[in-house]
């Protein structure tokens, strides 16, 4: 049999700061409605707001379910764009979480590469979203959208499928870079993150819900063929170059 059914583990969140019922929970059910595709397993998960906490569970995530591909999810305050990151860092978290700590090295990993990028080719999908009048757009940099300390509880969200697993995880902005370097590291680069707008049309649930699903999947589609980005960027470059 080819088609199996949904099969969910959920938790949910308790109000932070300004945000009376969680934006990001408020998606992850939302997204649980609509699903993701067929022959989809998802299982969704809280992830407490510890560096400690955050590096354990996404190394089980790869450890235990090994997804083809990894989707986390980031709250940007402010913004009324979704902003696809291409990078993460290693170092420079100074900020401390929900229990008073930041990693004595400020690493995620010690002794691992400063920057890891994704597999996916960022610019390529946000080009492709533009191009179909979207406010998609693509970072090189993702600490530059953490504000400062913004501290509340994570969801994770994984995903198993025969041929199409990934994860999501859903958080905040001030681990979204320690989160995403971590997953990259564990997952070789099969991993994105992408910041969701708080303002703007954009910020509405029925809006996002469609847009993340056809973001994910141009994502996988690349995925399965990276020759369609090569393509994408030799004609952006031909495009831009002076007849």
């Amino acid at each position: 049999d080819c088609s199996s059914s949904a099969s969910w583990c959920s938790s949910g969140f308790g109000p932070f700061r300004q945000f009376l019922v969680n934006p990001s929970w408020r998606l992850a059910q939302r997204l649980k409605l609509v699903g993701l595709g067929r022959r989809i397993d998802v299982h969704v998960k809280e992830l407490p707001v510890t560096y400690v906490k955050t590096q354990q569970i996404i190394a089980d995530i790869w450890q235990t379910f090994n997804p083809k591909f990894a989707v986390h999810l980031g709250i940007s305050r402010g913004s009324s764009v979704v902003i696809l990151e291409q990078t993460a860092t290693n170092c420079g978290y100074r900020d401390r979480d929900v229990c008073g700590f930041c990693p004595e090295t400020q690493c995620c990993v010690e002794g691992g590469p400063e920057k890891l990028c994704s597999v996916i080719n960022m610019r390529a999908v946000s080009k492709k979203f533009r191009e179909a009048g979207m406010d998609v757009l693509c970072s090189r940099d993702a600490g530059r959208w953490a504000g400062g300390p913004v501290v509340s509880s994570q969801t994770h969200k994984y995903v198993t499928q025969p041929d199409h697993a990934f994860c999501l995880c859903f958080f905040f902005r001030f681990l979204c870079d320690f989160a995403y370097y971590c997953s990259l590291y564990h997952g070789q680069g099969r991993a994105a993150l992408i910041h969701i707008p708080t303002s703007g049309s954009l910020a509405s649930i029925d809006r996002l819900v469609p847009l993340l699903q056809s973001l994910i999947q141009t994502m996988l589609n690349q995925l399965g063929d990276p020759s369609g980005a090569a393509r994408t960027e030799t004609s952006d470059s031909s495009a831009a170059a002076p007849r």
